[in-house]
């Protein structure tokens, strides 16, 4: 009898453990100071709320130190190239993300020719207002900075919307020019123009 009354209590014990363990604990929140009005994210850390937010990423760059007087000349004209150009990249980006989404809302071929000839007329009269006058280093950045922001390259994206002949035709005559539409960009061998872009605040 005596084991049996051990036995239950034992039982009852490790019942009550149990039942204690599974109820779930109040979380603690910091004391609210005087001035804390912005909302922000928490984190449960073992019942006690942990306040935390995201910050920006932030870019910390040594600076500099030239070879020589030369070589630093260089480095700034192509800055100045490529401040020149970028924002001619960032606009086919954007026109050729919206052709993109303009071409996924229709299925009548029709339609999509328009779309792309409108597309185009767009980036011609650009072309005929300003890139015209770009040297051949300028349009020699710009194919490259074009690949960077859209992904694909000057040659390619002329292919998918006016065809192969067409972008064949364009290539010869670039390359008559000194360009190449087929140039890609890599940000490790153009690690200048890479360095360039990301301290000029185009991104900010």
């Amino acid at each position: 009898m005596k084991f049996k009354g051990l036995f239950f209590l034992c039982i009852v014990m490790i019942y009550g453990v149990s039942l204690h363990a599974q109820e779930p604990t109040v979380p603690v929140f910091p004391k609210l100071g005087k001035s804390d009005t912005i909302r922000v994210a928490s984190t449960n850390d073992n019942g006690v709320m942990i306040p935390w937010m995201q910050l920006n990423e932030v870019n910390i760059y040594a600076a500099r130190i030239w070879k020589s007087p030369a070589e630093q000349a260089a480095y700034n004209r192509l800055r100045y190239n490529v401040l020149k150009v970028m924002p001619y990249a960032l606009f086919a980006k954007r026109r050729y993300e919206q052709l993109e989404q303009d071409l996924a809302k229709t299925s009548e071929k029709k339609e999509q020719k328009q779309l792309v000839k409108q597309c185009d007329k767009e980036i011609k009269d650009m072309f005929n207002r300003e890139i015209k006058e770009l040297t051949i280093t300028q349009g020699q950045i710009l194919t490259k900075l074009i690949d960077r922001e859209v992904g694909r390259t000057t040659y390619d994206i002329v292919k998918q919307t006016k065809g192969g002949f067409a972008a064949f035709s364009y290539q010869i005559v670039a390359r008559v020019v000194g360009h190449n539409l087929k140039s890609t960009y890599d940000p490790n061998t153009d690690r200048d123009i890479e360095s360039i872009i990301r301290t000029s605040g185009f991104y900010q």
